[in-house]
């Protein structure tokens, strides 16, 4: 879709651009929310396996460079759009949103958190949304 819409001029503002939280925490950290959000569950337990596999690589660049997960993952972010939106329910994200601004990743860095990524199927209202044909979801 990235390549489409570049190529179209179209701008995206992806929402959950944390993923809910699991591109910030390291391995066997919790929180709240990824104990308790049933809905974050549907939309990602499905690819927990393929996704840690991503959430691991967050975690190493981000130790290698001494910044946080979120700073990471929002750093990427922003080389692909300009707005995205981010949930923020404790000082401390927006501290990591706004030091992402900052953060410049090398091309091999976004390669590397790119090489085993492994797009998601629509879940929830998009899925929903589903093909049109003659005004008729089908």
């Amino acid at each position: 879709m990235l390549p489409f819409c570049a190529d179209q001029n179209i701008a995206l503002t992806p929402y959950s651009a944390l993923a809910s939280g699991r591109l910030s925490k390291h391995s066997g950290e919790t929180s709240k929310r990824l104990t308790e959000d049933s809905y974050a569950k549907f939309k990602y337990d499905k690819t927990a396996e393929a996704d840690g596999k991503i959430i691991q690589r967050v975690e190493e660049l981000a130790d290698k460079k001494g910044v946080s997960m979120t700073e990471i993952s929002l750093a990427w972010l922003l080389t692909k759009v300009t707005a995205p939106i981010v949930g923020a329910t404790k000082i401390s994200h927006v501290d990591g949103a706004v030091k992402a601004v900052d953060l410049v990743l090398s091309q091999e860095g976004i390669d590397y958190l790119e090489e085993l990524y492994i797009p998601h199927e629509l879940a929830g209202v998009m899925a929903q949304n589903g093909k049109q044909k003659a005004g008729n979801v089908v």
